[in-house]
This record gives C-alpha cells, sequence and structure tokens, in this order.
C-alpha cells in the first residue's frame, strides 16, 4: 500500500508506536496505528493536557514514552507583511518582548508529567517572523539516542533523552545570519550518521551536514543566493539510490543525501515554498506553496531539468499554501488556507471531491486505522473515512489556536496548541494497549 520512504531511519529503526520526526516515522504523515479516537472536544476523550511557558508550531515527537516540543518564551520582533488567512483565534504572548529563550521539553507519554526542560538564551539579532511563526517553528528529530532541536536564529542542540547537553552549535553566527523573511522554518532531518539542515536563505544559501554524534561538520553544499526555503527536506529510497527532495523557490531538487550534490531537478520558481513531498512507488508526489500554487506527480530519477521528461501530471493551481499532501492507498489528501479539503486520485490528478470545511489549514493531515485526520487554525479537527467518496465521521472542536501538525503515537493523538499539548484517545482503546 505504501512505497518506501525513508524520511530517518537507514541505521535506526523505529519502534512500535514511535513518531521521531516531523510527519513520522516515514516523514509522510502515515501511522500503522489503529483505534485512535474519532470524537473529541475541550473535555471528552482528553487523555491529558499539560500546559506549556511558550509559543511554537513545531510539532511533537515521540521517543518510547517519551514527547518532546520546542517554545519560543518571549516575544520577538514581527514582519508586519503576510497578515493574508488570518486564524479565527488569535496567538496568545509568548512573554516578555525584552528577553527570548527557547525551551525543549520532554514530557511522558502516558500522562503528560513534565520529565525535564532545557532552556538556552536567544543569541544575537532576532529576526522578524510573520505573526504565525516564530523561532521555535522547526520540529526536533532523533535517532533515540539524541534529541535534535533547531531554532530560528540557527542556534542548534543535541540533548540525550534525559536532557543533558551532548553538543551545540550557532550555526547563524558560524555561517552566516539567517535572513528570510518571515523566519526560518525548515526542521532538520537525519540520514545515517548525518544530521541534514536546509538553509535557502536569500542572503547565503546551503545545504549543510553535520554528525550527528559530535555535530562536527561533514559537508556544505553552497546553493547560491537569493533562494527561499520554509520546508524540511524528504528522503526516498529509489532504485537509484537514495535521493534528497528539497522543495525551493527556484525550483524541486533532488540531492545526493551524501555529498550534496545536485542529480535532478524539476519545475518553475515559487515565491513561498513550504510544502514537504511524500513518495510511494517510484513516483514523487508534491505541491509548491504559495497561495493556491501548483501540485504534480514526477518520477524520480534522470539528470538536469526534467519538467518535460518525467513529470506524471500536474495541476496547476488548487494545492494548499502551508500544509503538505498526505498519500494513502492511491489518494492525495489536501487541506487548503482557504478551508477548502479534497481527494485527488494519485495515478491521475483527477479531484475526486472537494468540500470547504472552514477556517484555515496549516497543519499537515495524517492517517491512521483508515481515517484522515485534518486539523485548522481554530482546532476544529475533522476525521474522515479514506475513500473516493466523501464521508466525514465527525468534527471535533478544542477552542485552541492549532498550527502544529498532528503526532500519533500510543493510541494518541498529540496536538500542540498555542497553549498546552494536548494528548487525545479513545480511553477504553488506550488502556488496552497499555
Amino acid at each position: 500500500m505504501r512505497g518506501i520512504a525513508l524520511g530517518l531511519f537507514l541505521s535506526v529503526a523505529a519502534g512500535a508506536g514511535d513518531w521521531p520526526q516531523w510527519r513520522g516515522p516515514h516523514a509522510n504523515g502515515v501511522s500503522e496505528e489503529t483505534g485512535l479516537a474519532v470524537e473529541w472536544s475541550s473535555s471528552h476523550n482528553i487523555v491529558w493536557r499539560t500546559p506549556l511557558p511558550g509559543l511554537g508550531t513545531s510539532t511533537p515527537i515521540v521517543w518510547e514514552g517519551r514527547v518532546f516540543v520546542t517554545s519560543q518564551v518571549g516575544d520577538g520582533p514581527f514582519e508586519q507583511r503576510g497578515r493574508d488567512f488570518e486564524s479565527a483565534v488569535d496567538a496568545r504572548s509568548a512573554g516578555d518582548s525584552e528577553s527570548v529563550r527557547f525551551v525543549v521539553h520532554a514530557f511522558s507519554l502516558e500522562d503528560g508529567a513534565r520529565l525535564w526542560e532545557y532552556a538556552i538564551d536567544a543569541e544575537g539579532d532576532l529576526p522578524r517572523v510573520h505573526r504565525k511563526h516564530n523561532l521555535a517553528s522547526p520540529s526536533c528529530v532523533t535517532d533515540g539516542k539524541l534529541v535534535y532541536a533547531w531554532f530560528g536564529t540557527g542556534q542548534l542542540l543535541a540533548l540525550t533523552l534525559d536532557g543533558e547537553l551532548a553538543w551545540k552549535r550557532h550555526l547563524g553566527k558560524e555561517y552566516g545570519p539567517y535572513e528570510i523573511l518571515w523566519g526560518h522554518g525548515s526542521s532538520p532531518m537525519l540520514y545515517r550518521d548525518s544530521l541534514i539542515l536546509l538553509c535557502d536563505h536569500p542572503p547565503k544559501s546551503y545545504l549543510l551536514a553535520l554528525d550527528k554524534s559530535t555535530g562536527k561538520e561533514l559537508w556544505k553544499a553552497d546553493r547560491g543566493a537569493e533562494k527561499r526555503s520554509y520546508t524540511t527536506p524528504f528522503l526516498v529510497s529509489t532504485p537509484d539510490g537514495d535521493q534528497l527532495i528539497v522543495n525551493s523557490s527556484e525550483r524541486i531538487d533532488a540531492l545526493d543525501p551524501a555529498t550534496g550534490k545536485l542529480l535532478w531537478h524539476v519545475g518553475e520558481p515559487n515565491r513561498v515554498p513550504v510544502p514537504t513531498p511524500v513518495y510511494h512507488e517510484g513516483i514523487l508526489y508534491t505541491s509548491r506553496g504559495f497561495n493556491s500554487g501548483p501540485y504534480m506527480a514526477v518520477k524520480t530519477g534522470g539528470s538536469g531539468d526534467v519538467s518535460e521528461t518525467r513529470v506524471e501530471w500536474q495541476v496547476k493551481t488548487g494545492a494548499p499554501y502551508v500544509s503538505s499532501l498526505l498519500y494513502y492507498d492511491g489518494l492525495l489528501y489536501m487541506a487548503t488556507e482557504t478551508g477548502i479539503a479534497s481527494a485527488v486520485e494519485a495515478s491521475t490528478g483527477r479531484t475526486l471531491w472537494r468540500e470547504r470545511f472552514g477556517g484555515v489549514f496549516s497543519a499537515s493531515p495524517v492517517v491512521a486505522g483508515g481515517r484522515i485526520y485534518l486539523v485548522n487554525e481554530s482546532g476544529d479537527a475533522f476525521v474522515l473515512e479514506h475513500g473516493r467518496e466523501l464521508k466525514v465521521l465527525s468534527r471535533n472542536h478544542l477552542g485552541e489556536r492549532t498550527l502544529a501538525s498532528p503526532a500519533v503515537s500510543g493510541g494518541l493523538i498529540l496536538l500542540r496548541t498555542d497553549e498546552h499539548v494536548i494528548a487525545i484517545g479513545d480511553r477504553a482503546s488506550v488502556a488496552r494497549k497499555r
């Protein structure tokens, strides 16, 4: 049902129920779990709710019963441009604007108890960010030994699972300031023994690989100037070898993850590339970002510009601005900043259904047990039955601003809101699994 898409684990296998990076074990939003809650509210099917002291749009990750998430405490400067598609629920203040700190939190998956926190002061000039965005937007990633957290100043931490510092770096000071309109958004990713970081910022763009155990530079691939990307690199295993896919403002690049060397590229320029692709059996399904942008199916492989030779189909408009596509069992699901959700036939790009659910969708969809979960910024979650016809199983309301994508682990749906990390679950089903 699903092709190989190795976002991380070429050297470490995720345990059952682990969610070790943004969008899960294979970085595609697909969970193998079943029996998740279908209905919930602010008081129903909430297994636990733990408050967060600061803001962030990073998704929780989970490893062996521990939940890790980052936040920014203290308000930094905002960019006044880019106020389109505002949430119905406003963000709360992150605290004293005179002081900004970054925090990595660890909670118990079982009951939400706070296990530890690791905090650092923001160093250097703070970049101006979008009002939906902050300097704690990148999600953590873990290999089961260390947890890696990256912030919008370029500060990078590697912590043990018990919260002890293994190593740290400040890439903003070492390689150049993190200057990108609306702030840095790309999350770190792991490949074999390396931690890979995409820094497509207009003054200086590069892809950087660090030794994941020590933080020492392994290689750096300069990508030129005047590039922008807020997307997280995506790794696929193809008959031609492993390929690292980067959605950037100039085009979509496929690179060698061991060296950063360009292999092939596709697509036209796009002003604001945010979404990350998905992959199935040799085909890359990808959108480009910005307002109602294009989406397409691309056969991986080739060399140079493959726009005329490897594109299976392309739809010129209608894709989400921020959220990524979800591939599941022959269908693509998407939800946009204008509140429209749709299902598309993956083999042809034909729209099967399209429905206005309302709200603004920034979180990327996930699937578990044949059910599709879509969450908008107002905290409304729509649970759909997978299929070629639209069947809405429930509409659930939390009433807290929710921009981060859901995580799934241990029979729970984990939602990170402005206020809390919330674990949602069918209590009887969760009790049986434990």
